[in-house]
This record gives structure tokens, sequence and C-alpha cells, in this order.
């Protein structure tokens, strides 16, 4: 009896947005032309890409929507996918087909491989200049404070020393105003200073008699 068993990997992650799923088979049947194909989901619904082969040549086909080729190699078919997407991961199965000479023999599905696709989100800077900037000194919030309050406590004592120098200035100004001087003085057309300003001056002639 004519079979083909096929047997694949269960897992497979990519990482670079690149796959290499190898389906391993064997066939005990006297085929020459065989398809293998790879297809994608639970269901098998959508045909990922496919490749034939006879004695003589190979031809393979991709879906427009997947990057994919085919390449056969003795008892085994290795599909390699590139620039695949976060979307495309999905469970995948292989499928080998005896094509001629009649009968007709494919493979019973496998257990199929869950190709995990990983994308990276990589930020490039292309031709742009990396500026470097010197390390700043920081300053502690603490230390801030404390410079804040020493400068205010300076402002406020010279501002208590200048009101209390400018109080005693004034009240030495009323003190002077106080005690003045009030002892009259002789006017400069008095030649006898020996009497004030405002004493009488004495009648020698009522002596002569």
């Amino acid at each position: 009896e004519n079979k083909i068993l096929v047997a694949q990997s269960p897992l497979l992650i990519v990482a670079n947005k690149t796959a290499t799923l190898v389906c391993n088979y064997t066939y005990n049947g006297t085929g020459k032309e065989f398809r293998a194909s790879l297809h994608k989901g639970t269901d098998s619904a959508v045909e990922v890409c496919f490749i034939s082969w006879n004695t003589t040549k190979n031809s393979s086909n991709s879906n427009k929507e997947f990057n994919c080729q085919g390449i056969h190699d003795k008892d085994k078919v290795i599909f390699n996918l590139w620039n695949m997407s976060a979307s495309q991961t999905d469970i995948y199965f292989c499928k080998i087909e005896a094509m001629y000479p009649p009968p007709y023999v494919y493979n019973e599905k496998s257990n199929g491989t869950v190709i995990h696709v990983k994308v990276f989100f990589v930020l490039f800077l292309k031709e742009t200049p990396i500026q470097t900037q010197e390390p700043q000194s920081a300053i502690p919030l603490w230390i801030m404070v404390a410079l804040t309050g020493v400068l205010a406590f300076y402002s406020m004592l010279i501002t208590a020393v200048f009101i209390n120098y400018w109080q005693k200035s004034k009240k030495n100004m009323y003190h002077q105003s106080d005690y003045m001087n009030m002892t009259p003085r002789h006017p400069p057309y008095q030649k006898n200073k020996g009497y004030p300003s405002y004493a009488p001056t004495r009648d020698y002639t009522a002596y002569r008699s």
C-alpha cells in the first residue's frame, strides 16, 4: 500500500522575520512526480507556497501575501519564509502528494508547526548626529533651600540694622534741637560787655552836684 508520512517540528520561533520549516516525509510507493505545499491555519485554508518536482525538473510558486520558497532535498522539503509579520503567526501544515503515476496519494494531516513571529520595534537614527551634553552638576534641593534661607536671613538682618541706625540718627537730631543754647548774646554794637543788653544805661549827671 502506497503511503506518505510527514513529520514536522511542533514550534518555530521567528525573531528576525525569517523562518525555515523542514517537512520530513517517507514514501514507499513508485511515484515519479510529486507536489509539496505549505498551508496556514487550523483548517489549512491558505496555501502559502508549493513546489513540484519530478526526475528532470523542479518548479516553485508562492502566495502573493507571503515571501516563500520551497526546496526539495531527498526525503524532505524545506520551506523558507522571509519578511514575516506578526499577523502571520499561526499553525502551518506540510502536504506531500504523489501526483504520477497513479494511484494519487497524499499524507494524512500532521500535527503541524506553530510559527511564532516576534516583532521588535527598533528605532534607527539615520544621518542624525548624536549630541552629547556635558554632565551638569546637579545641586540638591536641600542645598538650594538652605542657601535661599541664608540669603533671606542676611537681607532681613541688614534691613533691621539700617532701620535701627536711621531711628538713632533721627533721635539725635531731635535732642540737638531741644537743648540749644538759649543764652542771649550781645549785639556787635554794644561796647560794655559787663551788662546784658536789656540793662538800662546809668545816668552819671546826677552825681556831679
